[in-house]
């Protein structure tokens, strides 16, 4: 039987006051090395999903950060969870 390849995601967790949102974001999407940006309010509920490829990163980023923008004027503390490469 082959064996499978398991691929592990690496995975960072931030918790941030919805102030700083947009700032934690933009560092992270400029960073480069992101593969999707999971955010989620207080009560662990997922509230946004960004998946980043490389190739559309560019294409990206400005309706993502307005989305981003809307969303950190609703919460006040979120966590950032970022699967990377």
């Amino acid at each position: 039987m082959p064996e499978e390849k398991q691929k592990s995601k690496k995975t960072e967790e931030f918790k941030i006051s919805g102030d700083e949102l947009i700032a934690k974001i933009r560092g992270i999407i400029k960073e480069g090395n992101a593969r999707r940006i999971i955010i989620k309010n207080e009560k662990d509920e997922t509230i946004l999903e960004l998946p980043l490829t490389i190739g559309a990163v560019g294409v990206i980023v400005a309706p993502a950060l307005a989305a981003v923008g809307a969303l950190a004027a609703l919460v006040t503390k979120c966590t950032i969870i970022v699967e990377k490469k």
